[in-house]
């Protein structure tokens, strides 16, 4: 696949200016490893493949950051939430980082990382899209989990299953230490919340997700319409003049595709498909933004080139490659 981005943006000041941020943080999970994704990532040529095959003209500080200097020297659970105050402190740190290209209207592409750092990348970049445009995004959240937990919702205490309770306001806090900083940011509207790919919802999830009524596309809706419908679908509802930050969780593929990460889980994505809804976000023009999380290259070693190569290929679909 071969070819520079040719869809003028709707909302980015150039179709060529790209952002990206490294983050080496697994602090929201409790497994190890998922820290080394973006140097992995990176040492595949993924950077390099991003400007010489795709021609971006890449904003990077050349550093994967591990945030250990915000390591608190006490951490007690709170809410049974498990490290509360390092996985806040890093998500604000994030969201900062993130916010310093979105408001200059490039496009942001963050490496993880658990997908605690969501709350991070999302708040960053509406609250620049926001502040440039007056408008509110939307999120494509591809993924086999909801993580829409609330920590009182939450069997595990892992705040990688948090991230969108506390973007949507589902989950609040007033202490600044423990997600308080995000009463001053806007929160993501539930209306404008897509879900792809889920196949492992706790009970509490399925509730939310109900009562809410989000727009969420499981695996079974996959198996019964076919990825191109369900893109349609999904799409549809955001609409086409809505800036889109496409949130995506490795995990989401099958393990045959991407057995090197945290929470495997059998009967997902192809690679195929998970190519396909990262080329139909990008034809869209509305990409303001792109996560790719929680690449555990550690867990599988035979597996773990196997799930770079798909998160390399998922990134290069969302930002223009084509088949053609």
């Amino acid at each position: 696949m071969t070819a520079a981005p040719s869809i003028q943006p709707k909302f980015l000041t150039s179709r060529h200016d790209l952002g990206v941020v490294a983050v080496g943080f697994s602090g929201g999970q409790p497994k190890a490893g998922v820290d080394a994704a973006p140097i992995a990532l990176i040492e595949a040529g993924l950077i390099d493949q991003l400007k010489e095959e795709l021609e971006y003209n890449v904003s990077f500080d050349g550093q994967v950051h591990n945030y250990a200097e915000m390591l608190p020297s006490e951490d007690p659970d709170h809410r049974g939430m498990k490290r509360p105050k390092f996985v806040s402190a890093v998500t604000r740190e994030v969201s900062e980082q993130v916010y310093s290209h979105a408001k200059d209207g490039k496009l942001v592409l963050t490496l993880g990382g658990d997908h605690s750092i969501a709350i991070g990348t999302i708040s960053g970049t509406a609250r620049a899209v926001r502040e440039r445009l007056g408008r509110d995004i939307a999120v494509i959240w591809v993924d086999a989990h909801a993580d829409i937990n609330t920590p009182e919702t939450s069997d595990s205490g892992n705040i990688h299953g948090m991230p969108v309770a506390f973007l949507t306001g589902l989950a609040t806090e007033e202490n600044e230490e423990t997600f308080g900083w995000l009463k001053d940011h806007h929160r993501l509207s539930l209306k404008k919340l897509v879900y792809i790919g889920l196949r492992d919802i706790d009970s509490g999830e399925k509730k939310i997700l109900r009562e809410h009524g989000i727009k969420a596309f499981s695996m079974h809706d996959i198996d019964r319409h076919g990825i191109g419908k369900v893109m349609d679908m999904a799409l549809g509802w955001i609409g086409s003049d809505t800036p889109i930050h496409l949130s995506f969780d490795v995990d989401a593929l099958d393990p045959m595709w991407a057995p090197s990460t945290g929470t495997p889980v059998r009967g997902g994505l192809t690679l195929r498909e998970g190519d396909f809804i990262a080329e139909c976000v990008a034809e869209t023009g509305s990409l303001i933004a792109l996560d790719l999380v929680e690449v555990n290259p550690s867990l599988d070693q035979e597996g773990a080139a196997e799930t770079v190569r798909a998160g390399c290929s998922i990134v290069r679909c969302a930002l223009g490659d084509t088949l053609l």
